[in-house]
């Protein structure tokens, strides 16, 4: 793999690539072009694959999948506290820890979602009071990856449940900003999560934004 300063640079220049392939898939008749098109989506999906240690097939698969003018993908997180301490789940993928959520999904608003996740992935059900931060992840230290993303966080407030995992999720407990466990650097990173303590004790700051 090439070294950690250079790899956020060749995941934007696939990402680069597969923004001008698959606009040119969505908006080309011509056939010789497509064909140039599909190409330059191949040599994407291979820069990504060098950079995310995934099969350059699977990825090529992935980027097929999702057809039409490229739009960056949205990940909702919620951060909730009991007094001083914030709720994360360690995840089934790699067994680190995250504050819950996902995808955004169709149909749903952004908040909605962040409910639906929390009440999911922890059995805690809350309420979302505050868009507390839109973040674009290339932005932040993430690990590379496929897929352009932006990072919503919403401050929620705790009104009932019990503790329970998912399918997703292997364990839900509470955590201290001093004690807090290895986090899950795909979704979350120390930085973000000890900014979500931040706006717990400052209630009126602003939305935070890149």
């Amino acid at each position: 793999m090439i070294a950690d300063r250079d790899a956020l640079r060749f995941v934007t220049w696939a990402q680069s690539l597969q923004t001008i392939a698959q606009a040119g898939l969505t908006y080309t008749k011509d056939p010789f072009d497509r064909d140039r098109f599909e190409r330059i989506q191949v040599i994407a999906a291979e820069l990504l694959a060098l950079q995310t240690n995934g099969e350059p097939a699977a990825i090529l698969a992935d980027l097929k999948a999702d057809p039409g003018y490229v739009t960056p993908k949205v990940d909702v997180r919620a951060a909730v506290f009991d007094h001083n301490r914030i709720l994360l789940v360690r995840e089934v993928a790699d067994g680190k820890w995250a504050l819950p959520g996902g995808w955004a999904d169709l149909g749903e608003s952004a908040a909605e979602i962040a409910r639906r996740e929390v009440l999911e992935e922890t059995g805690y059900d809350v309420s979302v009071t505050k868009l507390l931060a839109v973040l674009d992840k290339a932005k932040h230290a993430h690990p590379p990856q496929i897929w352009y993303v932006y990072k919503l966080f919403f401050r929620c407030e705790l009104r009932g449940g019990a503790p329970r995992t998912s399918f997703e999720t292997v364990e839900v407990a509470w955590f201290a900003r001093e004690q807090l466990p290895p986090l899950s650097l795909d979704r979350n990173t120390d930085a973000q999560v000890h900014r979500m303590f931040e706006h717990h004790d400052a209630p009126s700051l602003p939305t935070d934004f890149d």
